[in-house]
C-alpha cells in the first residue's frame, strides 16, 4: 500500500544537488502498516522506516478546575475548561456529575473538531461557606473515562473591629468620664478579612436592647422609675450628636485595614442645668453595603456586620469661686490698685478642669489660665487698676478649655466647651486738685485765657499743640471796620492771644480775622514744612480713593445683606410677609407639634450624619407607604431625573436602597408552568435612581420590566418570571446595575417539577348508612388535592380482577386547578357475589399515580 516514485541518478550527484523522492500511501482498510525504505549510497545502506497511521482524535483536558477562595453571596460564579483535540479527526465526549453539590455544566455532551478547542463552562453556586471538592467524570473519545476535580473554598465575607495598637478584636470601647460639651476621642481599626472588596457603612443603632442614654446608672432602680422625665426627653434626641465617627463609609480592599476615629461628644438634657450624671451605652454597627433584605425576609441572604458597644459618662463642670460670683472691689483713686484674693475649687472625682480668663479692660487677673486637678484648689488674684474715673460693672468671662474633634475632620483641637461668669465691680474716684492763678506780668505766653492775666499753674498735663479760639465772623458785627463789612462769611476769627498759632493757620485756605474789627491777620507759612501744591493734591487724592474703597465695602456689604435676606424669604413657605403687617401667626396646639416634630424626624438623612436604626426606619415606613405599581419611565427623560441617575453613589446611599429579596426561592414549581415573584425596591433617597435589570437566562425571559426610573422616596417592584420546561433544580442568578455604574445579583432558586395531586386518604371505607336497608348504596367522599401550580388534568381508572369490580366514582376525569381541591364521591353497588373491595388509579396527565384502595364494610343482622 506504499508506493514509491523516484528517478535514481544514473551518475554521482554533485556537492550542493539534490534527489527527490515521492512515496504515496494509499490505505485500504483501517489499520496501521509498516514498511521500510532501502536507500543505498555508495557502499552504505540506509534503512528508512515507513508508517501508515490511519485518522484518529487525539482529545485532552484539563484535571483541575480551581475556583480559589470566594465570598459566600449566593452568586453563580463561572469558570471555563477546554477540550482541545489534537488528533486528525473529530472526537466525542460526554461529562456526567453524580455529586451532592448543584453543579452546572454545559455543554455535557458534543464533538471536538480536528485541531480546535471545545470550551466546557462550569457553574457553582456560593450560597453557603463550604469547601468545594467535587469530581466530574469524562468520557473522552480514544481515551477512556477522564476525572476532572472542581475545587472551590467559600468564605463568609468577615468585617472585624481590631484595636490599633494591640490588634485584638474589640466588643466594647469605654470613653470614660468627659465633660458635658468636650470631646474624647478613640481609634479602632476596621480589617476586612475576605479576598473580596467591601464597601461599609456605619450605623448607630438608638434603638437597640440594652442600650442606655443620659441615665444615672449609679442610682436606684426606685429612683430612676420615679424620674422618668429624663428618660422621655432623651427619646426624641438626635443620637448621632452623641457620637461621630469619622470616617463613617469607605471601601476596603481585600484582608486591608482603615483606621476609624469615634469621638464621643455627651450632651446635658437634664432640667437644671449641670446638675446629673448621665451615662450612655450605645451601640455602633459596622455593615457591609450589598444586598440587604430587611423585612422581605430572604431565606438565604445573611448580613455581614460587627457590633461595636459604646460606654460613656457626661459629667457637668463643678468649679465653685470663693468668693463669687460678685466679686466687689473696694474703692481707689486713679492711678491705684485695689485685689482680691479668690479660691477655685474643683468638685468633680474624676476630671481635672482647665480655666482661661478672658482679658477685660481695668482688671488683672493672675494667673489667667491654669488647670485644677480632681477635688482640689487654687488660688487666684484679681487686681483692679483702673485707668479712668468711674463706676466699673463688668462680667468677666471663664472659659473652660477642652478636646474636641472638628466635624468631619480628624483634627483634635482644644477649645471652650464651657463657659462661667463672673460679675465685678469697681468704683475709682478722682482727687481733688487746687488751681492756683497768678497775675501775667504781660508777655503772653503760649497757653493762657482770653485775656491773658490769670494763668493755671497746671500745664504739664496739656499737649504740645497750641488751641486756635475760632468763631464764625457773622456772630458778632460789633466793633467791624467799614472796611471789612463785605468779609466772607466762611472766614474764622482768631482771639488776641493767638499770636503764637496764627502763623501757622491750620488750612490754607482758611482766613483768619480779628474778633472786633475782622481785619484779616498775617498768617506765616514756612515753605520748608508746608505742603506744595502737588502734595496737597496728592493727599486729597489719597483721601478720595480711600473714601471710595470704604464706600464699596459698604455697598459690598449691604449687598451681601440683601442677598441673605433674599435667600431666607425665597421659599416655597415664607413670602416675606411681616407679622406687624397684619398676618397673624396661627396657634399651634401641643397636637400639631408632635405631628410636625414626627414629619421632621421622617425627612431623609444628610449625607454627612451617621446613619441610625430609627432614622432608617422612619424614612423606610414612609418610602414603603407611596407604592407606584405603574407608569414609571424606562430611561431617564426629563433634565432631573438624568442629572439624578448619573450620580455616583456613595456607600451611605446605597445602604438606604433596599432591593431584594437577593435570593428569590420559587419553591416547587410545575414545568410548562408560569410563576411571579416580586423583585421589591424601595428608594429611600432624594434623587431618582435607575434600575437596570440584565437577564440571559431562558428560564427568566418573560421578566419585565428590564429597566426603570424610581422616583424619590418611593416603592415599586419588578415581576420576576420563571418558567422552564426541564425538571430538576434550578439555581441561576442575574445582575442588575443602579445608575449604570453600581453592581448587584439577585440568586434564582427552584425545583422544577411534574404536575402532581394528592389524596386524602390512600384507603376508604364505605359504611352502610343508618337507616337505609342494607342492598341500598354505600357512599363516601375522598378529596383530591393540587399542592402545585399548574392546573393538573386526571382520570380515574378502576383496576378489573376475575371477579370484576362493585365500585365507581364519579367524577372519572376532570381538572383540578394550582391549589385548590375536588371532592369525588365513591359508590359501592350491593350485589350477588359483588366484591367487597375494589381499587382505583388516580392517573394525572403528565404527572403521577396514586392508588385508592376502597372497602365496603357489610353487616349481617341475624
Amino acid at each position: 500500500q506504499f508506493k514509491l516514485i523516484v528517478e535514481n541518478p544514473e551518475k554521482p550527484v554533485a556537492s550542493g544537488l539534490q534527489v527527490t523522492a515521492l512515496v504515496e500511501y494509499f490505505p485500504e482498510k483501517k489499520e496501521d502498516l509498516r514498511d521500510r525504505l532501502l536507500l543505498l549510497i555508495e557502499n552504505d545502506t540506509v534503512d528508512i522506516p515507513l508508517l501508515g497511521l490511519i485518522p484518529c482524535c487525539y482529545l485532552e483536558i484539563e484535571p483541575e478546575i480551581n475556583f480559589g477562595t470566594v465570598i459566600a453571596n449566593s452568586q453563580i460564579i463561572s469558570k471555563e475548561i477546554s477540550i482541545a483535540n489534537r488528533g486528525s479527526s473529530s472526537g466525542t465526549f460526554k461529562v456526567s456529575y453524580d455529586g451532592v453539590i448543584l453543579l452546572n455544566i454545559g455543554p455535557t455532551s458534543g464533538v471536538v473538531q480536528p485541531k480546535s478547542i471545545k470550551i466546557v463552562k462550569v457553574d457553582i453556586c456560593t450560597d453557603i461557606p463550604r469547601i468545594i471538592k467535587e469530581v466530574i467524570k469524562v468520557e473522552l473519545e480514544g481515551r477512556g473515562c477522564t476525572e476532572v476535580w472542581i475545587k472551590a473554598v467559600v468564605v463568609e465575607q468577615v468585617l472585624k473591629v481590631l484595636g490599633v495598637s494591640c490588634g485584638n478584636v474589640l466588643k466594647c470601647i469605654n470613653f470614660g468620664p468627659v465633660y458635658f460639651g468636650s470631646s474624647k476621642t478613640e481609634q479602632i481599626s476596621l480589617y476586612n478579612e475576605s479576598p473580596k472588596c467591601m464597601d461599609w457603612v456605619a450605623v448607630l443603632e438608638d434603638n437597640a436592647i440594652g442600650g442606655e442614654m443620659g441615665t444615672d446608672l449609679q442610682r436606684s432602680a426606685d429612683a430612676v422609675l420615679q424620674d422618668l422625665s429624663l428618660k422621655n426627653r432623651t427619646t426624641d434626641v438626635d443620637v448621632s450628636t452623641l457620637i461621630l465617627c469619622i470616617p463613617n463609609q469607605g471601601t476596603l480592599l481585600p484582608y486591608e485595614k482603615s483606621v476609624v476615629t469615634l469621638c464621643f461628644s455627651p450632651k446635658d438634657f437634664s432640667v437644671i442645668s449641670h446638675s446629673l450624671q448621665q451615662d450612655y451605652v450605645l451601640f455602633l454597627r459596622f455593615e457591609a453595603v450589598g444586598n440587604k433584605d430587611g423585612y422581605l425576609q430572604a431565606l438565604m441572604n445573611r448580613s455581614h456586620h460587627v457590633e461595636l458597644a459604646l460606654t460613656g459618662t457626661g459629667l457637668p463642670v463643678m468649679l465653685i469661686f470663693n468668693p463669687g460670683p460678685v466679686i466687689k472691689f473696694m474703692d481707689c483713686f486713679l492711678g491705684e490698685q485695689t485685689q482680691v484674693l479668690c479660691t477655685l475649687r474643683n468638685e468633680s472625682e474624676s476630671l481635672p478642669a482647665t480655666f482661661s480668663f478672658r482679658k477685660i479692660a481695668h482688671f488683672n487677673i493672675s494667673p489667667e489660665k491654669g488647670k485644677i486637678t480632681k477635688k482640689s484648689t487654687k488660688d487666684v488674684i484679681f487686681s483692679f487698676s483702673p485707668h479712668q474715673i468711674g463706676t466699673f460693672k463688668v462680667k468677666q468671662v471663664v472659659d473652660i478649655i477642652g478636646t474636641g474633634l472638628e466635624k468631619n475632620n480628624l483634627q483634635v483641637l482644644k477649645m471652650s466647651f464651657h463657659q462661667m461668669h463672673l460679675s465685678f465691680i469697681g468704683v475709682c474716684k478722682s482727687k481733688r486738685k487746687n488751681i492756683l492763678f497768678k497775675i501775667n506780668p504781660g508777655i503772653t505766653p503760649i497757653i493762657s485765657n482770653a485775656t491773658g492775666q490769670f494763668v493755671a499753674d497746671g500745664t504739664k498735663q496739656c499737649t504740645d499743640s497750641a488751641p486756635v479760639a475760632m468763631l464764625k465772623s457773622t456772630q458778632t458785627h460789633i466793633h467791624t471796620h467799614r472796611i471789612n463789612r463785605n468779609c466772607e462769611g466762611d472766614a474764622l476769627i482768631a482771639f488776641p492771644n493767638d499770636r503764637a498759632a496764627s502763623i501757622r493757620p491750620s488750612k490754607l485756605n482758611k482766613k483768619y480775622r480779628t474778633i472786633f474789627t475782622k481785619t484779616e491777620r498775617y498768617n506765616y507759612i514756612d515753605p520748608e514744612f508746608s505742603y506744595t501744591d502737588c502734595e496737597q493734591l496728592s493727599k486729597e487724592a489719597h483721601k478720595e480713593y480711600y473714601k471710595d474703597f470704604i464706600s464699596s465695602l459698604r455697598q459690598r456689604r449691604l449687598q451681601k445683606e440683601a442677598t441673605r435676606q433674599f435667600s431666607i424669604y425665597n421659599n416655597s413657605v415664607s413670602i416675606g410677609l411681616k407679622p406687624a403687617e397684619g398676618l397673624m401667626s396661627p396657634v399651634i396646639s401641643i397636637t400639631d407639634f408632635h405631628k410636625e416634630k414626627s414629619r421632621f424626624r421622617m425627612l431623609p438623612l444628610d449625607e454627612n450624619s451617621l446613619l441610625t436604626s430609627r432614622k432608617l426606619a422612619a424614612i423606610g415606613f414612609k418610602s414603603s407607604i407611596k407604592e407606584i405599581c405603574s407608569g414609571l419611565n424606562a430611561m431617564p427623560c426629563s433634565t432631573q431625573e438624568k442629572e439624578d441617575c448619573s450620580l455616583t453613589l456613595t456607600s451611605k446611599q446605597l445602604h438606604q436602597l433596599l432591593i431584594g429579596p437577593s435570593t428569590m426561592d420559587f419553591g416547587d414549581v410545575c414545568v410548562y408552568s408560569t410563576t411571579a415573584r416580586k423583585l421589591h425596591i424601595i428608594n429611600n433617597l432624594l434623587v431618582h435612581i435607575w434600575i437596570q435589570i440584565e437577564i440571559e437566562i431562558d428560564e427568566l425571559q418573560k421578566t419585565g420590566p428590564l429597566s426603570q426610573v424610581v422616583p424619590p422616596l418611593t416603592k415599586t417592584h419588578i415581576p420576576v418570571v420563571f418558567e422552564t420546561n426541564t425538571p430538576g433544580i434550578f439555581k441561576r442568578s442575574f445582575t442588575y446595575t443602579i445608575n449604570n455604574q453600581h453592581l448587584g445579583h439577585v440568586l434564582v432558586v427552584a425545583k422544577a417539577v411534574s404536575v402532581e395531586l394528592e389524596l386524602s386518604a390512600r384507603e376508604l371505607i364505605l359504611n352502610p348508612i343508618p337507616g337505609y336497608l342494607a342492598e341500598t348504596e354505600f357512599r363516601t367522599t375522598v378529596t383530591v388535592y393540587n399542592p402545585r401550580n399548574h392546573p393538573a388534568e386526571f382520570t380515574w381508572k378502576p383496576v378489573i380482577t376475575d371477579r370484576g369490580t362493585a365500585f365507581s366514582i364519579q367524577p372519572t376525569r376532570g381538572f383540578v386547578e394550582a391549589y385548590r381541591d375536588l371532592e369525588c364521591e365513591v359508590v359501592w353497588h350491593p350485589g350477588f357475589n359483588s366484591p367487597e373491595a375494589g381499587e382505583f388509579n388516580l392517573c394525572v396527565r403528565k404527572g403521577n399515580t396514586v392508588k385508592l384502595k376502597c372497602f365496603a364494610k357489610v353487616t349481617i343482622h341475624t
